[in-house]
């Protein structure tokens, strides 16, 4: 696979964002991945090209753009400070034009027929909110942040997980997978979700880890966890492979 920064035409700009794919001839199936708060980081873009390896142009959208170029911060205290800063300059239609344009760049190029997004912590809010806008045949949620509250403006002005009947009327497959030991989660949010997602009809996976912390996926911090990290990329690809394949009906246009 190769992995390169390229420029995505969007609102009259450009946005940054680190592209992975198979070096076979294409065309390939599109993966967009949802950074965490820490950018565009070299982590994330390993994660990018695990999913290239499989098959799929895997594309890391730098949904800072409009606030810095490249913004990539460091996982400690003062890095999750400026993440949460950054946040705030982070709003829904920015994320929603950036997902189309991502998208709609990666078929320009001549992959993307079939399309998937996958996030990480806030990417998870990131893809399940661009999810109920835009069809995509899968969204995999690696423990989204805030889902259930209003206290960033990605969640306003009501809670993202309010608008999960979208994502039954687009088609789109989920898959949900977050640690019983979350502490950004209550035990009351994570069943709120839960029967959103059944209520709705949306069909998912709904996967809780037990004795399983925040960022359980992420092999360069304390909190990762093998056990649940090996099992949540199984599931991962098993819905890639089964959503993204030639044949099977699309999505619902919006």
């Amino acid at each position: 696979m190769t992995g390169e920064w390229i420029d995505v035409p969007v609102d009259g700009g450009t946005m940054a964002a680190y592209l992975a794919r198979p070096s076979a001839p294409g065309p390939h199936p599109a993966v967009l991945v949802g950074f965490e708060m820490f950018g565009v980081t070299g982590y994330v873009r390993r994660v990018a090209d695990r999913i290239a390896a499989l098959g799929y142009a895997a594309l890391v959208p730098d949904f800072y753009h409009r606030l810095g170029d490249r913004i990539e911060l460091a996982a400690d205290a003062a890095g999750r400070e400026r993440g949460l800063e950054l946040l705030r300059g982070v709003h829904r239609d920015g994320v929603v034009a950036d997902v189309r344009a991502a998208l709609g760049h990666l078929r320009e190029r001549g992959d993307g027929e079939r399309a998937a997004m996958v996030g990480l912590s806030v990417g998870g809010h990131l893809a399940y909110y661009a999810a109920t806008e835009v069809p995509l045949d899968a969204l995999a949620v690696f423990y989204p942040g805030w889902l259930t509250e209003s206290t960033i403006p990605l969640s306003q002005p009501e809670p993202t997980v309010t608008r999960t009947p979208a994502l039954a009327a687009l088609g789109t497959r989920v898959l949900f997978v977050v640690g019983d030991g979350d502490h950004l989660f209550t035990a009351a949010q994570r069943e709120d979700i839960a029967v959103r997602l059944r209520s709705a009809g949306v069909r998912h996976e709904f996967v809780v880890y037990p004795d399983t912390p925040h960022g359980f996926f992420c092999d360069e911090r304390d909190t990762y966890r093998p056990a649940a990290a090996q099992d949540a990329w199984q599931r991962l690809t098993a819905l890639l492979a089964e959503t993204l394949s030639p044949g099977r009906p699309a999505p619902s246009p919006r």
